[in-house]
């Protein structure tokens, strides 16, 4: 295994940074990625950046892309290269996946494009979703878009090295409900004189459990999970006159997403009307479904076989999110698991470390996946 990606990757595990902080990780990989003197650095904003190495003939663009952002989750690992960075960790994997995607650029830099041109994308803030919306709409990201868009995320609990696909429907699209409901306060003893949220939460929730149990309107998996309710205020003199309620909706396919986001709009908004409440209701935190293209999934197989490596067609799209859906609106692309060990921790878990033997694995991966797509004759 390259002895320099895992120190790059052991260093950038150190040293992590959240969504829309990444400078100092940004900076970290342009100075890596120069020695492999890529044709153009093309900045998108003061965060993300691409990376072009361009062919002398017109042909067509691939693209990969990784994540650069951590969480904010305390390391527990006690790793000699554990964060030092109080309350932030890389314990999602994006330090391994940014460390593979800059050993493709090594191995690109030694064997580049004759026709067409293959961009390595590292995107911020993935895990608050703004980060793939503000790179679609930078103009330097417009002037180079991609026929072929590829990613991957390591998968705790597959078999190290596995290559994970699915066509259609690979990981769940999601938001976050904010349902804030405006009546008036009383005194406690005169709750009358006021009006009050309370039956209209209680209302919502049992109404809301209904719907998510009522699977006759949707085609596939839906999810509604009530994640947060602020009533009134601590004073036990006072009837309320103020909620707030949290909702994360979830379903494996975009039409279902948005079909139950307008039947739980309806609901709020029936209920709050009959109990004489201002309803205000905003959304957060919202991911496409991630929808791969057949003929994007094909190109990974192929590659994975040349690898001589196992592959696994799930039936079942995954239920956590991902803003790489995004991208899969407009492009034609791949996102694929890779397997990252049977007794590696969960994703997110405070203990999770990048496992750095699998890194190999998706260098030569998407390796081969560029030698498919970009003409080298």
């Amino acid at each position: 295994m390259n002895k320099k990606i895992i120190a790059l990757r052991r260093e950038l595990h150190k040293y992590p940074e959240v969504s829309n902080g990444e400078y100092q990780t940004t900076n970290r990989i342009v100075n890596f990625i120069n020695e492999y003197k890529p044709d153009e650095v093309i900045r998108l904003g003061d965060k993300g950046v691409l990376f072009v190495f361009q062919g002398a003939e017109q042909g067509k663009t691939v693209m990969f892309r990784c994540e650069l952002d951590a969480l904010p989750i305390q390391e527990i690992s006690g790793l000699e290269y554990a964060s030092v960075n109080k309350g932030i960790s890389h314990v999602c994997g994006h330090d391994g996946h940014m460390a593979i995607v800059v050993g493709l650029a090594q191995k690109i830099s030694n064997d580049r494009p004759v026709k067409g041109k293959v961009i390595l994308l590292f995107q911020p803030a993935e895990e608050v979703e703004q980060g793939a919306c503000d790179v679609l709409e930078n103009v330097n990201f417009k002037n180079n878009e991609p026929d072929y868009l590829f990613a991957l995320h390591n998968i705790p609990g597959i078999k190290k090295h596995k290559i994970v696909l699915k066509k259609g429907s690979f990981a769940s699209g999601s938001k976050g409900m904010i349902v804030k409901l405006t009546g008036k306060t009383s005194h406690a003893a005169e709750p009358q004189d006021g009006v009050s949220p309370a039956g209209a939460i209680s209302q919502i929730i049992s109404k809301l459990h209904r719907l998510r149990a009522d699977k006759s309107l949707f085609s596939d998996f839906i999810l509604l999970t009530i994640i947060h309710i602020q009533l009134g205020e601590i004073s036990f003199g006072t009837s309320p006159g103020y909620a707030e309620m949290r909702i994360t909706l979830r379903a494996f396919e975009n039409e279902d997403l948005r079909l139950l986001t307008s039947l739980c709009e309806k609901i709020v908004k029936e209920i709050a009307e009959l109990e004489g409440l201002a309803c205000e209701i905003n959304y957060t935190e919202v991911f496409p479904a991630t929808m791969n293209s057949n003929g994007c999934v094909d190109i990974v197989e192929q590659a994975a076989k040349q690898n001589g490596l196992d592959v696994e067609h799930i039936k079942t799209p995954y239920k956590w999110s991902e803003d790489f859906g995004y991208y899969t609106e407009k492009f034609n692309a791949c996102y694929f698991g890779l397997g990252s060990g049977n007794e590696q921790p969960q994703l997110h878990n405070p203990d999770f470390d990048f496992p750095d033997d699998i890194m190999e694995t998706g260098i030569n991966l998407f390796y081969t996946i560029y030698k498919s797509t970009v003409s080298h004759d």
